[in-house]
């Protein structure tokens, strides 16, 4: 690699980056930030990056508007300092389910975020499994999309979990469910859910398909208030199936998530490190798997103008 400097866009940022760094073999970008006593964010980069390829990387952690404006702050102070190329390393994009105008009189706040970041001077994003794929459109710049996917199905692979059925959460998780059901070798079965208004309340009616004595496997991109996920856990369990695990690429969980997943029958919920999970979360249910050397493989590509679809075929 070439004149790379990675940079953590906060002090949340700081051990995702700093593993990514690890596996690159980098030092983290040095950065001076304080909050002056009108709330007001100041930061200084402490090195030259004139001329450089500067990657930035924010995670997502509440408050999530803080984590915007300290991305963007950075971003426009590495661009006056004259960096050749600026890349925002987002794991998880924030305000990604406000993807679409689903309702009168509502904003579509993942777009706006994305023409946010390019009016700060961002050359280019790099991000994991988006809520939406229609969200990499939204932007006019660069925007690669990583998996998790690989690094989920690694960790069920080696588990060895026998008799296993793959469940799909609801019709529009068919297609990708089938793909699982392909890798692992097993049958699929179907839930019958709807969603109640804007309350993330998931009201599972049915089961499509044979369950009974079987190991579930569930699969999503996120798990949030874990109310979705709760409700197909229940409706799964009450069809027969054992034990059942969840993976997914971000474990966002917030409010009651973990206290709903303390009192679920969930036997495991696998969930990648795109998304810090502070100590307070942790719990015996949940386990993380990192995707850090993911991103630094990918940082590494980006530089060395390589292929990064090349990394899942």
């Amino acid at each position: 690699m070439k004149d790379v400097v990675v940079f953590a866009a906060s002090d949340s940022a700081e051990k995702f980056t700093k593993e990514i760094c690890d596996y690159l073999g980098l030092d983290l970008g040095k950065v001076h930030r304080q909050k002056f006593q009108n709330d007001n964010n100041f930061l200084q980069i402490l090195e030259t990056v004139r001329e450089k390829d500067v990657f930035v990387v924010q995670t997502t952690e509440p408050p999530v508007n803080e984590r915007i404006m300290e991305m963007l702050i950075m971003v426009d102070a590495i661009k006056r300092a004259a960096a050749k190329r600026i890349t925002l390393v987002l794991p998880y994009y924030l305000y990604s389910r406000t993807d679409k105008k689903d309702q009168p009189r509502v904003p579509v706040t993942a777009k706006l975020l994305a023409q946010m970041i390019e009016a700060a001077g961002v050359s280019r994003v790099l991000t994991c499994d988006l809520h939406n794929p229609a969200i990499q459109a939204y932007f006019n710049i660069n925007c690669d999309v990583l998996t998790g996917v690989s690094h989920l199905v690694k960790y069920f692979d080696q588990k060895n979990i026998p008799n296993k059925v793959v469940v799909a959460t609801d019709a529009g998780s068919s297609k990708r469910a089938y793909k699982y059901a392909e890798h692992f070798d097993c049958p699929i079965a179907l839930i019958d859910k709807r969603r109640d208004g804007n309350d993330d309340k998931a009201i599972a009616t049915s089961v499509i398909g044979h369950i009974k004595g079987r190991n579930a496997l569930i699969f999503d991109d996120e798990v949030d208030t874990a109310g979705s996920i709760i409700e197909t856990v229940r409706i799964v369990k009450e069809a027969g199936a054992k034990d059942v695990y969840v993976g997914c690429t971000h474990g966002v969980l917030s409010g009651p998530a973990i206290s709903r997943l303390k009192d679920s029958d969930l036997k495991e919920l696998v969930m990648t490190n795109t998304v810090p999970l502070p100590k307070k979360k942790q719990i015996d249910k949940i386990v993380v798997v990192s995707l850090s050397e993911l991103f630094g493989e990918a940082i590494k590509r980006i530089n060395e103008a390589t292929s990064i679809g090349e990394l899942f075929e």
